[in-house]
């Protein structure tokens, strides 16, 4: 199959494992196998690994290939791995061939670095990634790496190996527009968040990045089979259960996307650890509401069965 016909394939929800970290800052490979492979367990269409969620710029190249290497062997083949890179075209393209290297089945591209890039600058940026590498291509784009329905399609011309398109900007009037421009040659994910699946599956993105993956597997996979079946009265209750009083508590300080996720990983029994600078754990107010929280998630922690539609 092509580049582009293995990302159609990708549908559901990816499932986005945090690196777990032990209380001195360094990297738990033996907590990230287990993570990994009881998430595995799960039918998502694939997992992320080194991803934003798995705070990759925090990484270093050989840190990220273990991660990858050991998400890889943790999956066994049961779904596809992708491993995200990005800081700068050098790095980018070392960390795709580790990637590679390491068994991953595709790239996941972050900005690089300049937030002020020109086109032709950018454009070259993802090409020299992709160069280093045979693997399919995703762009994540979000941040200052913004877009236009035509860039995207010039990109796709300059980049053969482009396959797939995860939002992180959640501007859904210009996702659609740029979806409606160039069709079905790419293939598109919502990357913003849980919290915006309701709008995603509205314009028929065919997958979603779950960071609720790694504290309730199962209702990730339920947010997204309600959206693909546009069942939006059940993915509604479930966002107004579950989903926005989390995200509102991981809006209360930049960096809380990551550190309330493992801190809730924590209070359920999931090794996780604490983040790493310049990201900050959580307050002690606000681990408490956590605490609370998770007592309305063991609802939907406890059983593989998919989620009651009246929840």
């Amino acid at each position: 199959m092509s580049h582009r016909q293995l990302a159609a394939q990708l549908k559901g929800v990816f499932g986005f494992p945090v690196t777990p970290f032990r209380p001195d800052l360094s990297l738990d490979l033996d907590a990230l196998a287990r993570n990994v492979d009881e998430m595995s367990s799960y039918p998502f269409c694939a997992l992320v690994a080194a991803g934003g969620t798995g705070e990759l710029y925090s990484l270093t190249p050989d840190e990220v290939e273990a991660v990858v290497r050991t998400t890889v062997q943790a999956v066994n083949r049961r779904m596809a791995v992708v491993a995200g890179t990005g800081f700068n075209a050098a790095l980018g393209a070392d960390i795709a061939r580790r990637s590679e290297r390491a068994g991953a089945d595709f790239i996941l591209v972050l900005p690089p670095y300049y937030v002020l890039s020109p086109e032709p600058g950018l454009f070259s940026y993802y090409k020299a990634i992709a160069d280093a590498t045979s693997l399919p291509l995703m762009v994540y784009s979000r941040d200052w790496a913004v877009f236009t329905p035509e860039m995207v399609a010039r990109l796709a011309d300059f980049v053969p190996t482009l396959a797939g398109w995860k939002d992180g900007q959640g501007d859904i009037r210009r996702l659609q527009r740029i979806m409606g421009y160039n069709g079905d040659r790419l293939a598109w994910f919502g990357g913003l968040g849980d919290d915006c699946a309701p709008g995603y599956f509205a314009i028929r993105v065919q997958a979603y990045t779950s960071s609720i993956s790694n504290i309730a597997p199962q209702l990730s996979i339920d947010l997204a089979g309600a959206g693909l079946a546009r069942d939006f009265e059940r993915l509604n209750r479930l966002m107004e259960r579950y989903v926005h009083p989390l995200y509102a508590l991981r809006e209360r300080t930049k960096g809380y996307e990551v550190a309330a996720m493992k801190a809730a990983m924590e209070i359920l029994g999931k090794p996780a650890g604490p983040v790493r600078p310049p990201l900050t754990n959580l307050k002690p107010e606000d681990l408490a509401e956590l605490r609370n929280l998770m007592e309305v998630f063991h609802e939907v922690i406890s059983t593989r069965e998919h989620i009651p539609a009246g929840s």
